[in-house]
């Protein structure tokens, strides 16, 4: 799947072995911010890449073929049940944001997963991440909760709002 975003300059492709090094930086990027992510480094390619589902990755690529942003989901359970079910994240190198490069890979993981059969894109939220907030508003999901104090990210509290995609045509 090869799709033009809403920019003209921005194209989106499946993510490839070949977009690792820019992939992990904008990974990098994101965690050294502090608001996008309790991990504290970013894994290795090859724990990148087994994580997440082939099927559902796409990069964003400007006109010269930098990547400048991505977007992958990973399933939340082994368990049948949940089979639909699957956890996102959506990064955008710090020059592109705010340039609609978000939210044309999140509608491209939209289609993606809804052509699949999955009914459920989910995932957690620092709630001072406003514009991630903003995007995933835009683009459908919803806020289902907060939980309070999940977990410490360098030492500190952070609670971590729920945000949900529920597919008006898939279940």
């Amino acid at each position: 799947m090869t799709t033009t975003s809403p920019r003209s300059d921005i194209t989106l492709v499946p993510m490839t072995d070949d977009h690792a090094p820019a992939v992990l930086a904008i990974y990098r990027q994101g965690i050294d911010e502090g608001n996008a992510t309790f991990e504290t480094t970013a894994p290795p390619w090859s724990a990148f890449d087994t994580a997440k589902l082939v099927a559902h990755r796409f990069v964003a690529l400007e006109r010269r073929g930098r990547v400048v942003g991505w977007t992958a989901v990973s399933p939340v359970s082994t368990r049948p049940a949940y089979a639909g079910v699957v956890e996102h994240s959506v990064y955008v190198c710090p020059t592109a944001r705010g340039t609609g490069v978000g939210r044309a890979l999140l509608e491209a993981l939209v289609v993606s997963t809804e052509k699949a059969g999955i009914w459920t894109i989910q995932a957690g939220v620092f709630p001072e991440n406003a514009a991630s907030l903003a995007l995933h508003e835009a683009v459908g999901f919803r806020v289902l909760g907060r939980r309070e104090r999940v977990a410490r990210h360098h030492g500190v509290w952070r609670d971590v709002l729920l945000v949900e995609r529920r597919s008006p045509v898939v279940g």
